[in-house]
């Protein structure tokens, strides 16, 4: 997977650039994410990996894709196809997203609690974080029972560990030690 990172994240910094500069991130979002969708199905995959011309295959992929695509997005399915990169729309996609994330100021927050929490909790848990992260934050909530207590949170490269289970961790590695 790291190597269709490397393949695409020069496509994505392109798109995401040409996007700003445009006024037109949510449109190249929707656009990204209709042609990744397209070069995922299982018979465009097998004309990516086959033996058609360049032009063909973007012309092929544009009509397909019809009017999802503006005339800069058939310009970029073009340079990808003449580079041989179809198949790393997908890449390209998450790539993209991360950038407009960070453009956008915001971060996506796993929660994960031994409850289910309440909207206020949420709402609480949420506005902290944006104080402390100074982004927007969009929270995902799980539930894991094997917690015992408390919340495990993690923001990108954060962790903020305030489970039973984790602190009783601890307690007995500093007993034994």
């Amino acid at each position: 997977m790291s190597e269709m990172t490397t393949i695409a994240r020069p496509y994505a910094k392109a798109a995401f650039a040409y996007a700003v500069e445009n006024n037109a991130v949510e449109n190249w979002q929707e656009m990204l994410v209709f042609a990744a969708e397209v070069s995922a199905n299982d018979a465009i995959q097998e004309l990516l990996t086959g033996a058609l011309a360049a032009d063909s295959l973007a012309d092929l992929f544009v009509q397909v894709c019809g009017e999802q695509l503006n005339e800069a997005g058939q310009n970029f399915i073009r340079v990808l196809a003449d580079n041989r990169r179809l198949k790393a729309l997908p890449a390209v996609l998450a790539l993209f997203n991360e950038l407009k994330a960070e453009y956008d100021k915001e971060i996506d927050v796993q929660v994960t609690s031994t409850v289910e929490l309440s909207d206020e909790q949420t709402q609480k848990i949420a506005a902290s974080l944006e104080k402390r992260l100074a982004r927007k934050v969009k929270l995902n909530c799980n539930v894991d029972s094997t917690l015992i207590a408390g919340l495990v949170i993690k923001a990108g490269d954060t962790v903020i560990d305030g489970s039973v289970k984790s602190t009783l961790s601890r307690l007995t590695d500093a007993l034994q030690a």
